[in-house]
């Protein structure tokens, strides 16, 4: 089950007659999967099962940017002014808003039902108003899911417009990837740290702002925030780094980068672990058995297969090298300790998810983009390896890697050292 022509039937499984998806036209994903991403801060969109999409808004002088969404679109108060609804119900801001949503919801042709509620919004703001509909509309059923939703679950395939999104954002990834290599080979070291012409050390700070440059000049953002974590830091799977950290030869460097489109888009997922100058032998055994455990995943990945079985997979390859794994103990925070990977799309994390919490329907059908992304962490040795690819499944059923780049541990000096 996917793709958006799949909502209605979904929909009806799940005995919904309407969706309303609440927020901006940006920064939003389940918005913006319908809309696009437009300069509109605040609206609604109810989907009536059966129908096309409607939306909402509530600034009129947002109704130019609400028109390129290319939906049916109105403007809540264009001939009945908020003035004229609070001046109704006594100046009280939330009932005239619940006031003009119920009128809403008949003219999308909704007189009773269940209504499944998503979008990203203040939560204060929601409550109030989800409230107050539920005691002006007792004919309505209100919901909402917390996971496997049906706009989750069509978001879950991609069409050809959103892969080429995800490989766009993928050759940033690339290009940003290999600007932050050269910018580190190119430094100079004074005893094992990186410096700058000016004697002072080169930290993670200073990485981190040369990437969001990079990213802003190319059309992407990073909401979530690079990874780049080194030592100690790297142990953590989701530890974003130290700014202040010197940046040192030999020592571990997980470079986790997920930028997206401007304005909330597609997001793109990618992780290279680097030793700068050289390594030990303990971090390169342990980077070759990371990268092992990639490739075989990946090479053992079949069109059909629930994702959980590559999770499967990964736990017994590690297990097999003599790492403790999260099958083994769940609690454990050393050895690999994390799902092998999650669908990508408008958020950085959806479905398909291969760890405990995956669904039946959380599958490798074609359409799906997704990561794989083993790795392995011991905090007592200040040592981290994650390597992670974003895959694209056809529509031959083949798995394809997105954006290629090279998986070596050592990134060499250009001074010598």
């Amino acid at each position: 089950m996917g793709m958006r022509q799949d909502l209605d039937q979904l929909m009806r499984e799940q005995k919904i007659d309407a969706l309303w998806v609440m927020g901006a036209l940006m920064n939003n994903p389940n918005m913006t999967y319908f809309t696009g991403i437009h300069n509109v801060n605040n609206a609604d969109l109810f989907k009536v099962r059966g129908n096309d999409p409607v939306l909402y808004h509530f600034v009129d002088m947002e109704r130019e940017e609400a028109r390129k969404s290319t939906l049916e679109t109105h403007s809540y108060f264009s001939e009945k002014s908020l003035g004229s609804y609070l001046e109704e119900n006594n100046g009280d801001l939330a009932k005239s808003t619940a006031t003009r949503i119920k009128e809403a919801l008949h003219e999308v042709g909704l007189k009773s039902g269940q209504i499944a509620i998503s979008g990203m919004i203040d939560l204060g703001y929601g409550f109030s108003i989800i409230e107050l509909l539920r005691e002006m509309c007792p004919q309505f059923t209100l919901i909402s899911f917390l996971k496997d939703s049906p706009i989750e679950t069509v978001r879950m395939t991609k069409n050809p417009d959103e892969v080429e999104s995800v490989r766009k954002m993928g050759e940033i990834t690339r290009d940003v990837v290999a600007k932050v290599q050269n910018f580190l080979q190119s430094q100079k070291t004074i005893n094992q740290t990186l410096v700058f012409p000016n004697g002072s050390p080169v930290t993670v700070g200073n990485v981190k702002s040369q990437i969001d440059l990079w990213l802003a000049e190319l059309g992407a953002d990073s909401p979530e925030e690079t990874i780049f974590s080194i030592g100690k830091d790297s142990a953590v799977p989701h530890n974003r780094g130290n700014l202040d950290d010197e940046i040192k030869l030999g020592v571990p460097i997980v470079f986790d980068i997920f930028p997206c489109e401007k304005g909330g888009g597609y997001f793109y997922d990618f992780t290279r672990t680097w030793c700068l100058g050289y390594a030990s032998e303990e971090i390169t055994n342990l980077h070759k058995q990371v990268l092992e455990v990639h490739h075989k995943v990946i090479e053992s990945l079949e069109a059909g297969q629930f994702f959980k079985k590559a999770q499967d997979r990964t736990c017994q390859l590690f297990s097999e090298m003599g790492h403790i794994t999260i099958a083994d103990n769940s609690k454990t925070q050393s050895g690999y300790l994390h799902s092998v990977g999650h669908g990508i799309g408008l958020n950085v994390h959806e479905k398909p998810f291969s760890g405990s919490t995956a669904s039946p329907d959380d599958l490798l059908i074609p359409g799906v983009i997704f990561t794989i992304e083993p790795g392995l962490y011991f905090p007592e040795k200040e040592v981290g390896i994650r390597i992670e690819d974003t895959l694209y499944l056809n529509e031959n059923k083949q798995f394809e890697i997105l954006a290629d780049y090279p998986y070596d541990l050592v990134i060499p000096m250009n001074e010598k050292l």
